[in-house]
């Protein structure tokens, strides 16, 4: 509303970064279950947001200056221009995401994800790794929030709703793709796999509201897509064992 779109997106990553650091200081210095940590913190932010804007449940941004109406006054009133002010920010965020991850805190925090005890044994702070971790992820998720905001034109309190599972199917979905091209994840493909699952999530969605599936029903629509993604290996190794008893079924009578 001040008419510092880029400025929005660094003041949103800080912001961002405090509130992951409230959820983090509640999981690891007074030991708050992880998941109670992060709902109590959404759940004071829905006051803070209502606060930050005026009092009031949703703001106008019609005739403001966005990172979109300043790309198109660049490259000219067209969706292009929307596009690439979208992967602009996105592609920055992608490589200083993965340059950092690369670094020594960038592995020191990996590894806490994949073994707390080994990192532990280490003589490195976990709990600090686990602030680091949440304050950047937060960061991100804040970004992401600016600029839904001035795509949409409009901020509202409750645009966040959802938003989990929307992340998670995303993940997952990305996940599944990308497995089936390499064999093995490493960073590069993690980070790829977020960005695809993101795209074809919204793809899927934006084809259930073309078949004329109502409005009212895409969380369902969303919570089906979620289980599947989430189903996908179970799914595929149970296809699998089939087939493969099948063939020695069929191995056994030809034999016979």
């Amino acid at each position: 509303m001040g008419g510092h779109p880029i400025l929005a997106l660094v003041v949103a990553a800080i912001v961002g970064m405090l509130a992951g650091g409230v959820t983090a200081t509640l999981q690891t210095k007074f030991k708050v279950n992880p998941i109670l940590s992060g709902i109590l913190t959404m759940t004071a932010l829905y006051s803070i947001n209502i606060m930050i804007m005026d009092d009031k449940p949703n703001i106008s941004l019609l005739g403001e200056t966005t990172i979109f109406t300043m790309v198109k006054e660049i490259l000219g009133g067209n969706m292009s221009g929307m596009m690439i002010g979208v992967l602009s920010v996105v592609i920055i965020c992608i490589i200083a995401l993965g340059l950092f991850l690369y670094t020594k805190l960038g592995l020191s925090i990996r590894a806490t994800g994949d073994n707390e005890d080994m990192v532990r044994s280490s003589s490195i702070n976990v709990d600090a790794m686990k602030i680091i971790g949440l304050t950047l992820a937060n960061a991100l998720v804040a970004v992401s929030g600016t600029l839904i905001a001035q795509k949409q034109s409009f901020a509202d309190v409750s645009m966040g709703t959802g938003m989990v599972v929307i992340g998670i199917a995303s993940l997952i979905i990305g996940e599944v793709l990308v497995d089936i091209v390499v064999k093995q994840r490493g960073i590069k493909a993690n980070i790829v796999a977020a960005v695809i699952g993101s795209i074809i999530y919204r793809l899927i969605i934006s084809a259930a509201l073309a078949v004329n599936i109502s409005a009212t029903s895409m969380k369902l629509v969303s919570a089906i897509i979620v289980a599947i993604a989430i189903s996908y290996p179970v799914i595929k190794s149970m296809v699998g064992q089939k087939i493969n008893q099948y063939q020695r079924q069929k191995g056994g009578s030809i034999d016979a």
